[in-house]
């Protein structure tokens, strides 16, 4: 079965406090968003990856492959006001029946073998969505002030979010929604059991700048 990559890309870094969006920002010699499709790369050398950036970013990413002799292929597409929007616009260059890994641009330390175990349960379940338990004590907010959860009940959700093609682009033919915060809240909309699977702890998404120098130090231990 043919395999894609879907990397979204949109952020403008406004949490991270810089000039350049957080994709974009150095990470051991090169934008954060290389490092993110070469993970996919050397996961699988015939992945079809997808790029889905802001149409404000298209040129600017361009002069980037340039500057740093990028070569790895991908398709560009331009993306959409919101997140739900920029990944209905990439799964249109989806096609057959396949499977589609939808991932952030800026969640470089994904490992091998989360990938791996969210392809291999979607091509058995229909999709595969990684996650991890929390670490800290949470509490839930109500009238009265705030109460203490059960925190073994709750898992937070990480990506790649994998797919069978045609249940993910059926989904996204829905209209628009607040409460869709991810792809596996558009398919279960749809009536679909989400599927969890492990993830891995180091896979952070960048967005502030104590998460770039957490970057630093995960990247020799990811190289693999």
């Amino acid at each position: 079965m043919k395999l894609y990559a879907l990397i979204v890309a949109g952020g403008a870094g406004k949490r991270m406090g810089a000039e350049l969006p957080k994709q974009y920002l150095e990470l051991a010699g090169k934008p954060v968003l290389m490092h993110t499709l070469e993970r996919f790369k050397t996961f699988n050398e015939e992945i079809e990856i997808i790029t889905v950036l802001p149409e404000n970013q298209l040129r600017f990413w361009d002069d980037l492959q340039k500057h740093y002799s990028f070569s790895i292929p991908h398709t560009i597409v331009k993306g959409g006001k919101a997140r739900f929007f920029s990944v209905k616009n990439g799964l249109k260059f989806v096609t057959g029946d396949s499977l589609v890994a939808i991932h952030d641009g800026v969640r470089p330390f994904v490992s091998i073998a989360t990938i791996q175990t969210c392809f291999e349960t979607a091509g058995k379940l229909g999709n595969a969505i990684p996650v991890i338990p929390p670490t800290d004590s949470l509490r839930m907010l109500t009238e009265e002030g705030s109460q203490p959860v059960n925190r073994q009940q709750y898992r937070q959700i990480q990506t790649p979010q994998v797919f069978a093609s045609g249940l993910i682009k059926k989904a996204y033919l829905q209209e628009y929604l607040p409460e869709f915060t991810d792809d596996a809240t558009v398919l279960e909309k749809t009536g679909v059991k989400i599927n969890l699977v492990e993830g891995n702890r180091e896979n952070i998404k960048i967005t502030t700048p104590e998460d770039l120098l957490i970057s630093a130090a995960l990247l020799p231990a990811m190289q693999d």
